[in-house]
């Protein structure tokens, strides 16, 4: 798992029929300190209803999607699993 930031949403007229129902975020993996990492934005399936702006938990496993949805016919490997909101780490 890894911290991202949602920066935008994906509209989709037309998809998978195991996508249908579900929202597609982009994201940006972020690090501690809410810097992004990188310039490429992702698309990861959204579950918690998180929002643009939002920090959120990232999980990048194929098996780890497969056994929150409860099947393995969706073409996912990304998924957002957590709004994040509070970081506090001691130094």
């Amino acid at each position: 798992m890894f911290l991202a930031k949602i920066t935008g949403n994906v509209v989709a007229t037309q998809k998978n029929k195991y996508l249908q129902g579900h929202k597609l975020l982009l994201f940006q993996q972020i690090d501690l300190n809410g810097n992004f990492i990188g310039k490429e934005n992702q698309i990861a399936l959204d579950l918690t209803d998180a929002g643009i702006g939002d920090t959120v938990l990232v999980v990048k496993e194929g098996a780890a999607v497969q056994q929150i949805l409860g099947h393995k016919n969706a073409p996912v490997n990304t998924m957002v699993v957590a709004v994040v909101d509070d970081i506090d780490i001691q130094e």
